[in-house]
């Protein structure tokens, strides 16, 4: 999605609502990011405020295809357009990461979690909002979260493990149907504690958290044997004057 169009969804009242819902399972997972370094990729901006005044330093990396706009209003610039397979961090610069809007929306999720899993220190943490695929957000594009692909849990943790993070918690968020009226929107927060409460399967986005698993093992490839085949001498006449 164009970013224009993720921030007039967040502008309404729908995306507000959407944002305190899921601003409230990511604050569970982290409870503060005192003195740590904290970098969202995708669309992170309408949740690292959670992190923004408490933090060492908080940056929002968002991918050149989707556009970037200036966070936060008022104040010196935090966001930067990126390549997403080629973010500009040193090896293990980053505390935290916030995946928001990414890998549903990513050409290449395996490819941006190994440039996310290398840029992650070691004891570094990273939260992924993953839409759900058999969530009722997912059947419509009116929202962020009816674009690109959704996703399983077993399909999350297949991906996960592929790029060397473990999961270590979920969550969910979005219980409500996506819909804009005011009845629903007051509600909003009844809706959460109920599919909570009864592990409803069909929450509108997963909330992962992973670690980085260090001493990842690597697959060995055998190298192919190559064949050199075998020479068989020549007898060549002598010339004449070596005779």
């Amino acid at each position: 999605m164009d970013v224009i169009d993720l921030r007039d969804f967040y502008s309404r009242r729908l995306g507000i609502v959407a944002r305190q819902l899921i601003n409230r399972g990511i604050r569970e997972r982290w409870p503060d990011a005192r003195d740590q370094r904290v970098l969202g990729i995708g669309y992170p901006t309408p949740y690292l405020g959670l992190f923004r005044e408490d933090s060492e330093r908080c940056l929002a990396f968002m991918p050149a295809a989707q556009g970037v706009l200036k966070w936060p209003t008022g104040r010196p610039a935090l966001a930067t357009l990126v390549e997403e397979f080629s973010l500009p961090l040193a090896d293990a610069a980053i505390d935290r990461i916030l995946l928001v809007h990414a890998l549903e929306m990513s050409d290449d999720p395996e490819g941006l979690l190994r440039e996310v899993w290398r840029v992650l220190a070691p004891s570094g943490r990273m939260i992924a909002i993953i839409p759900n695929r058999r969530g009722v957000w997912t059947r419509t594009d009116a929202t962020p979260f009816g674009h690109g692909r959704p996703y399983s849990r077993s399909q999350i943790t297949q991906l996960l493990r592929q790029t060397w993070f473990t999961p270590t918690a979920w969550g969910e968020a979005l219980f409500m149907p996506p819909v804009a009226g005011g009845w629903f929107l007051r509600s909003a927060l009844a809706w959460e504690r109920l599919g909570e409460a009864l592990s409803l399967p069909f929450a509108g986005v997963h909330i992962v958290e992973a670690t980085k698993q260090v001493y990842r093992a690597i697959p060995v490839k055998r190298e192919r044997a190559r064949l050199i085949p075998a020479l068989q001498p020549v007898l060549v006449p002598s010339s004449p004057a070596t005779r």
